[in-house]
């Protein structure tokens, strides 16, 4: 039954993004009219409602934070995060990006990665682990629209008005959204580092002080540009490229590590994301 939900899942995703894509190859009338976009937008969610059920059932209703499942959960949580700021933001064509993504990582979760078993968590470390979660589905949506800024952005700098650029939000709105996405996700990563301090007991006996400089350093990058933001109007390539900067080390933060002690070094998880 659960191989039947991936693949579901998987192909809706694939349609989805490729219904989106359509139009911007030229191979439509409108890059951003809602003929494309509801049935691909449509097909998203039953993808996401299927990847959850996937996870629940496979990992059975549990967090499993083991490399490819904790790959799997994110990619379920900013693809269901995108469908849900295109309710009042025209952002669907971050799906194109987003949604093969979700299908690959979903794909290696259920055929290819071995099984596993979730470690028990008592509700400090699940709230920690939630806040975190969400924090990071955030900011890669806000790392995913500021590529989309940059390249509106170089399109208008040489004039190359193409259907990919037609198909993002205009650019005012672009960059409204991105810094709201940026605070909403600092706000949350703050959360994180908070619940972090508070509930975890041992950084070193579990392997969590690089991650917590990492977090810490993602967290800087961040309030720095908030703040340039705020005080002194920083705006188009600064904003990008300290965007791009901080969901780097935040990538680094949350799977770098893992990835070396659990597909490497082979070590189990600590039981946090």
């Amino acid at each position: 039954m659960l191989p039947a939900f991936s693949i579901l899942a998987i192909v809706g995703y694939l349609l989805a993004a490729g219904l989106l894509a359509w139009p911007l190859f030229g191979r439509g009338t409108s890059p951003t009219g809602p003929a494309w976009q509801r049935p691909a937008l449509a097909l998203a969610t039953l993808a996401v409602l299927a990847h959850a059920g996937v996870l629940l059932g496979m990992h059975r209703g549990a967090l499993d934070l083991h490399f490819f499942a904790a790959l799997s959960l994110v990619a379920c949580a900013v693809a269901a995060l995108t469908l849900l700021v295109n309710l009042s933001r025209p952002v669907a064509a971050l799906g194109v990006a987003v949604f093969p993504l979700a299908a690959l990582l979903l794909a290696v979760d259920s055929f290819l990665a071995p099984p596993t078993v979730p470690i028990a968590m008592d509700w400090q470390i699940k709230l920690h682990v939630t806040v975190a979660l969400v924090a990071f589905s955030v900011l890669s949506i806000a790392a995913l629209l500021a590529i989309g800024l940059a390249i509106q952005e170089r399109g208008l700098r040489h004039r190359q008005f193409g259907p990919w650029l037609r198909a993002l939000p205009p650019l005012t709105l672009t960059e409204t959204l991105l810094f709201r996405l940026i605070g909403a996700g600092f706000a949350l990563l703050t959360l994180t580092l908070i619940t972090g301090a508070l509930f975890v007991g041992d950084l070193f006996g579990q392997h969590l002080i690089h991650k917590t400089v990492l977090s810490i350093v993602a967290w800087l990058v961040f309030g720095l540009l908030l703040y340039g933001r705020w005080r002194h109007g920083w705006r188009g390539r600064r904003a990008v490229n300290l965007t791009l900067t901080g969901m780097a080390v935040l990538v680094l933060a949350f799977f770098g590590s893992k990835f070396v002690l659990e597909v490497i070094l082979h070590r189990g998880p600590q039981g946090h994301l």
